[in-house]
């Protein structure tokens, strides 16, 4: 790979980084500490995620548990994952709240595929856009004859493979996690 297109090559790893944390905040049925990533609670008047504040635990397959360091969170942390579009609501013992995660019904399972598509669709746009912008710096390079027009030529289809083999990438991290919500 040439020295021109690691830079974009980069960033377009960065984007596959940002879809696979995408999938995995999609519930797939099982407890899930991911699904847990986007929620912030109000701590000190700063949003902070709950993992800052807390631990989070599996005990079983289907629940799991949430237990603030500082107890005045309790409610704090119910409030977020009630307003959030988890579509779980917390119990609160007094001490923990716990989170039990219902089987999927077939329709969720339909609607969840389809969020992980757009998740798919969003990354793969924005390879696509990293593809324009590498591109129109190519361009710009051979204008100002830093490089030869066989250069610019030779430049374009590297990084069109380097977008091809991501947008594979994406698509076969789309196809795992769509056969892992469908198998629960």
């Amino acid at each position: 790979m040439s020295q021109y297109c690691n830079s974009y090559n980069d960033k377009m790893g960065k984007t596959i980084e940002v879809v696979k944390a995408d999938f995995a905040s999609v519930r797939a049925g099982r407890a899930n500490a991911g699904v847990l990533d986007r929620i912030q609670v109000e701590y000190y008047g700063t949003p902070t995620p709950i993992q800052q504040v807390a631990s989070i635990s599996t005990p079983d397959p289907r629940t799991l548990a949430i237990q603030p360091w500082d107890g005045s969170l309790l409610r704090a942390i119910e409030k977020a994952i009630q307003t959030s579009d988890l579509g779980i609501n917390p119990q609160n013992d007094g001490r923990v709240i716990r989170l039990n995660f219902p089987q999927l019904t077939e329709e969720r399972r339909v609607e969840l595929t389809k969020q992980v598509h757009k998740y798919a669709e969003n990354g793969k746009v924005a390879i696509r856009n990293i593809r324009r912008d590498a591109i129109d710096a190519f361009k710009k390079m051979q204008k100002a004859s830093e490089i030869t027009e066989d250069t610019y030529k030779d430049l374009e289809e590297e990084i069109q493979k380097i977008t091809d083999k991501r947008c594979k990438e994406i698509d076969e991290l789309a196809a795992v996690k769509e056969k892992e919500l469908m198998a629960v």
